[in-house]
């Protein structure tokens, strides 16, 4: 099983990044998956979600409006694209799988990625 999350970068403050997160190993398409970021000395924190088939997503308030989460099942792959980027958003961003209803707790997944660094400088 792995996920394998890229696309993280550094970048100015207002730019655009685009994540991915290609799953193998597992049935992608019957988990939910999930973005989550740990910026240093933070806990990690939820970002994104998006169901098993892509049809409903749901945002932390923090990124509602600049973020937008989608999955591609037959690639296998989840995104995050990341516009109107801010100083704040500065973590490692990590990506998740779950077969259960989300509830925000870090111990209810299955599989997590290794993370991508995400930079933004003000």
């Amino acid at each position: 099983v792995q996920l394998q999350a890229s696309g993280g970068g550094l970048v100015r403050a207002g730019d655009s990044l685009r994540l991915s997160c290609v799953a193998s190993g597992f049935t992608f398409s019957t988990y939910a998956m999930d973005w989550f970021r740990q910026a240093p000395g933070k806990e990690r924190e939820f970002v994104a979600a998006v169901n098993r088939i892509g049809s409903s997503t749901g945002y932390a308030d923090s990124v509602k409006g600049r973020f937008t989460i989608s999955r591609d099942n037959v690639k296998n792959t989840v995104y995050l694209q990341m516009n109107s980027l801010k100083a704040e958003d500065t973590a490692v961003y990590f990506c998740g799988a779950r077969t259960g209803f989300w509830s925000g707790r870090l111990e209810t997944y299955d599989y997590w990625g290794q993370g991508t660094q995400v930079t933004v400088s003000s």
